[in-house]
């Protein structure tokens, strides 16, 4: 269905535009009155003054007796903080709204946030724990891969991406598996990092405390500091590397079904504090010293893990190779060696030897309320396959995954599309049988659907149909026209000229 919209556009003009709704996430607020959802960049004269305007802003009416057009005013002239608008009027929605009606006026772009939708969506959800400035939602279309037959278990998995070909793709390997007998898989270990970096005055103090922690009777100290702040939280070991007169120490931790890095933080601050009753001199430079690593590129996530560790396997007959994948068994298997394991070594990777484990766990990612940048760690993938069976023209085919960080609490998690998104694999919320559960099960469905993309793909890569099937289902047959001003372009082109 279509709805008439009327628009402000200048001080004598007006403009009718037909719009379709826009696209609903979550139930949770009525219907705007006639007039809230336009994101005017021109307003109404303002009937009371600003002096009238700030007189009632510290009244008990607050900023709910103000309208929106004095609200946006004073937020421009920065007599109201914009980040705070939610708080002032009481309601999340308007806020977003008078937010909306802010940026088009300081933006000076038109009407860009027309196509940015912004209602349906219960946005107490996110105040104070996924956003700020909030000014809308950005729709993410949502995929399905499946049955990924995993631990003799049928599961469909949800995959959030705007890359066409991936979700296709990801299915057919899946198709491929389940006729084959499926995927197994094997938690290795769990534990979340976090490494303060402390300074001493000396690199022998430094020493010193690297020696004094890895006494047991010490180390115990530390850990029923550190485990004292959680009732999840469990600290399973403690490093320590130096430089200098630096010390990092490399907190590792359980942390139930939480991805954990607020549990990690809090548990590492504390220990920190009895550190500093034994030794005075610590000084605490960092809760972070980028020794734990969280979000970037680093070989002690790939030697040691962070998150879950999971291997996962399977052997899929040569029948199913050539009629499923349209390849054969040897093909993969030296396309495997030569790209995967040489051609990533020859680009000095680090934990990059795969064809695009990131693109699988992305895509869940974003579905199931995961943190996306947390991509970079999780996506250390090792893929291996070789010969298999008796006659040796079967394939066995791995995925060693030493860092996938995920949680089923916390977080986006919550969130009703992402929470949906977990319950359909069986995983929402924690685990009352066994804490930790969930988050584990997440994290071998991750990894088991890394192995179905992983095989699908190289399929592809063997018999030269990557490009025919991403000109297939990575194409928009949508005209889309510029929205970008002719001046700006013509500037651009300036400034590439010169």
């Amino acid at each position: 269905s279509t709805r008439e919209v009327s628009f402000t556009v200048g001080p004598s003009e007006d403009k009718k535009s037909s719009t379709a709704d826009k696209p609903t996430q979550t139930e949770g607020f009525p219907e705007p009155s006639e007039g809230e959802d336009a994101d005017d960049d021109v307003f109404p004269p303002v009937v009371r003054t600003l002096e009238e305007c700030k007189k009632v802003l510290a009244s008990e009416a607050g900023g709910a007796g103000l309208t929106d057009e004095e609200l946006v005013i004073l937020a421009d002239k920065r007599l109201i903080q914009p980040h705070k608008l939610e708080i002032i009027v009481k309601n999340p929605k308007r806020g977003v709204i008078l937010r909306r009606k802010l940026f088009n006026k300081q933006a000076k772009r038109g009407r860009i946030l027309e196509s940015l939708p912004y209602d349906n969506y219960d946005y107490k959800m996110v105040m104070g724990s996924c956003c700020e400035n909030v000014i809308g939602y950005v729709p993410i279309p949502l995929g399905v891969a499946g049955p990924l037959h995993l631990d003799n278990e049928e599961l469909y998995v949800p995959m959030a991406t705007t890359e066409g070909c991936l979700v296709a793709s990801t299915n057919r390997g899946c198709r491929a598996l389940a006729l084959s007998g499926g995927v197994r898989s094997c938690l290795l270990g769990d534990g979340m990092t976090r490494a303060p970096v402390i300074e001493m005055p000396t690199e022998i103090e430094a020493g010193h405390i690297k020696q004094w922690v890895e006494k047991k009777e010490n180390y115990e100290v530390l850990k029923a500091a550190f485990d004292s702040t959680s009732r999840f939280a469990r600290l399973q070991s403690l490093e320590v590397q130096t430089a200098g007169r630096l010390a990092f120490l490399r907190f590792k931790a359980t942390t139930g079904d939480a991805m954990g890095m607020n549990m990690l933080s809090k548990g590492s601050d504390e220990a920190l504090n009895k550190l500093r009753e034994i030794f005075p001199t610590v000084n605490v430079l960092s809760l972070s010293g980028n020794y734990c690593t969280d979000k970037k590129p680093a070989a002690i996530n790939w030697i040691q893990g962070r998150g879950k560790e999971v291997v996962c396997g399977a052997q899929i007959p040569a029948k199913v190779v050539r009629e499923v994948l349209k390849t054969d068994v040897s093909s993969l298997v030296k396309l495997n060696i030569t790209k995967n394991l040489i051609g990533s070594a020859m680009a000095g990777s680090i934990g990059g030897f795969n064809a695009q484990a990131a693109n699988i766990v992305t895509a869940i990612y974003l579905a199931t309320g995961q943190d996306p940048a947390q991509n970079v760690t999780s996506s250390n993938c090792l893929t291996q396959m070789e010969v298999w069976g008796d006659d040796e023209k079967d394939l066995y085919i791995s995925c060693t995954m030493r860092s996938i960080e995920v949680g089923t609490v916390g977080g986006g998690t919550f969130l009703p599309a992402q929470s949906s998104c977990l319950e359909l694999l069986g995983v929402k919320g924690s685990c009352e049988e066994s804490p930790g559960g969930n988050a584990s099960k997440l994290a071998r469905i991750v990894c088991a659907t890394v192995l179905a993309g992983e095989l699908s793909l190289m399929a592809a890569l063997a018999e030269n149909h990557l490009v025919q099937s991403h000109m297939t289902h990575n194409r928009s047959s949508v005209n889309i026209a510029s929205t970008v001003p002719r001046s700006s372009l013509d500037s651009s082109s300036n400034v590439i000229s010169r």
